[in-house]
């Protein structure tokens, strides 16, 4: 097997991005346990095992397309269950629960680049071992720097939709949350249709791709 077989690929990229969107989760949930939402814990959605929240199209078979095609490779889990109704604070608790998911992804890309930095500085032996684990830890870097800055974006029901309606007055806030019903068409609709219809109204490129630059480079100087 070499870096350039299509498994060895594959891997480098959905073994990352497993970890990165059950950490994900996880946070929302733990977040929504201290502030008196047990559901998740109750659930037993606050485990780490992936078996729990895997979400077989987002999980594994669109993440594989992508990687494959080598476009962005991004996917989700299953939603961790949260009800704002529990929390002592809803609104607040609500968008810092939100945050979580976010937060737990540039912490696991600070963790990962200090690991990669340590990896280089180590200078191991050559062979696919390393060249694995490498790439592993780069994609880990990059997976979850982009799927905090996608996330938040501020449409239903994305992290940052979430955020947006904690901060919208409440009758406009319950207006706002109905979209998160066409959430899934809304996904498909901006990553995909419109960018064919209207090249220049891709939300990748023009709202994600230079945040995910701008801290991935700042995370990852030793690739410079």
């Amino acid at each position: 097997m070499t870096p350039d077989n299509i498994v060895f690929r594959a891997a480098t990229w959905l073994i990352p991005l497993v970890i990165a969107i059950v950490f994900h989760e996880v946070a929302h949930g733990w977040v929504a346990d201290a502030f008196g939402d047990s559901t998740a814990r109750r659930e037993g959605r606050l485990s780490l095992n992936p078996i729990r929240h895997v979400d077989p199209v987002g999980t594994i078979v669109l993440p594989l397309v992508l990687a494959v095609s080598g476009a962005p490779v991004f996917g989700w889990a299953r939603p961790v269950p949260v009800v704002a109704a529990r929390m002592r604070n809803p609104r607040l608790h609500m968008m810092l629960v939100a945050l979580a998911g976010p937060g737990m992804n540039l912490l696991l890309a600070l963790i990962g680049s200090l690991a990669l930095a340590g990896l280089i500085a180590a200078a191991p032996p050559p062979g696919l071992f390393w060249v694995f684990i490498g790439l592993n830890l780069f994609n880990f870097v990059a997976i979850n720097v982009f799927l905090a800055v996608f996330n938040l974006l501020p449409i239903p029901p994305f992290d940052g939709g979430h955020v947006v309606e904690s901060l919208l007055p409440r009758p406009l806030a319950a207006h706002y949350a109905k979209l998160g019903r066409y959430g899934f068409v809304m996904l498909v609709a901006l990553l995909f249709v419109l960018p064919k219809l209207f090249p220049g109204a891709d939300i990748v490129d023009r709202l994600v791709r230079p945040p995910v630059a701008l801290i991935a480079g700042a995370l990852l100087p030793a690739l410079h």
